[in-house]
């Protein structure tokens, strides 16, 4: 893709992808008929919801559930319990099913007093080793979004314990205004900055973040629109609109743990004039796409992929949008995938 800068003009490379439908007349009715690319991209759409919504059959058989007060929180590999009750001090122990619990009489029944026991643990794994890419950002542990926390913890740390992840991810849309536009509205990219702990310098969505606790989930999308690409708080606020969620489960094993999340989907609006501006270091580079570009990346051999988890969060936009077919074979089990992951 071409760069784009405040200082050069926008250049959206043409896709060598041919996405076409045509519709013919059969006695008074009509017929959708898709090309056999569309067919193509739809199976490479499939691919990239499966990249991030992938547990084996044996590592999910394993995995031993985690709770407070007989809630259900997490789910956690059995290595990864031992080095917890190894480390823990006596935070965490084992109930009578032998699954994963804090225990009162360490961790206490507050909110507060469960984080900071937690906190306490997560940071002895982290001089271990265990836990990388330490944010200080405090995640909730809770039931569901609309629960109150359990206790909280340090973002990093959170698929340690295999606990339910929530963000907020940004499609960045430009509207077609003028005549060379091909009618189609047009997609912000990011490129991620090289010093990024995890996928550093891939392509990334305009703007994406964790959802803090505290935090409404509008109120964050606001402020990491204006710290991850400087788009203005009345822009945003303008531009802004909800569009559901995704989910997904996936096994990290070189980490030998559980990433769960529920990602909340915005559609950002800009005008056709703005340009964003790299402004927390976390973002190299951005870049305007074409709709056969954005298609163009979810095959497995594209050779400058997108971060994996932004993919369903930009596959539900073109469903919604209408930019794959109903018709076409595996459309169904696209919007099923889509959702593969605990939504609470």
């Amino acid at each position: 893709p071409f760069q784009v800068t405040a200082s050069s003009k926008r250049k959206v490379r043409q896709s060598s992808v041919s996405l076409s439908t045509s519709t013919k007349s059969t006695g008074g009715a009509s017929t959708t008929t898709t090309s056999a690319s569309d067919s193509q991209v739809v199976k490479d759409m499939l691919y990239r919801i499966r990249a991030v919504n992938c547990i084996p059959d044996e590592i999910r058989t394993s995995l031993i559930p985690f709770h407070v007060d007989s809630q259900y929180v997490g789910k956690v590999r059995p290595k990864m319990v031992d080095k917890l009750l190894d480390v823990g001090g006596g935070v965490f122990g084992l109930d009578k099913n032998k699954e994963l619990t804090l225990d009162e009489s360490f961790a206490g029944t507050s909110c507060e007093s469960r984080s900071d026991a937690v906190m306490t643990v997560m940071e002895k794994l982290r001089e271990e080793g265990v836990v990388t890419g330490w944010r200080d950002e405090l995640y909730p542990m809770t039931t569901s979004f609309y629960s109150d926390p359990i206790f909280l913890m340090e973002r990093a740390a959170t698929p340690i314990l295999g606990g339910l992840e929530y963000g907020v991810h940004m499609n960045g849309l430009v509207r077609p205004t003028s005549s060379d536009d091909g009618g189609e509205e047009k997609m912000w990219m990011a490129r991620r900055s090289k010093t990024k702990s995890k996928y550093p310098s891939m392509m990334d969505h305009l703007v994406a973040g964790g959802q803090p606790a505290g935090m409404g989930l509008l109120e964050n999308a606001i402020k990491e629109c204006e710290e991850e690409a400087g788009v203005p708080v009345d822009i945003a606020k303008s531009g802004l609109q909800a569009a559901g969620a995704i989910s997904y489960e996936t096994y990290e094993p070189e980490k030998d743990v559980i990433s769960r999340a529920v990602l909340f989907c915005y559609d950002l609006w800009l005008p056709e004039d703005f340009e964003p501006v790299a402004m927390d270091g976390e973002v190299e580079d951005f870049y305007l796409w074409s709709i056969d570009q954005v298609k163009e990346s979810m095959a497995p051999s594209y050779d400058d992929p997108i971060k994996p988890n932004c993919y369903p969060v930009i596959i539900d936009y073109l469903l919604r949008a209408g930019h794959v077919s109903p018709d076409i074979h595996g459309y169904l089990d696209i919007l099923r995938e889509l959702r593969s992951g605990e939504v609470r």
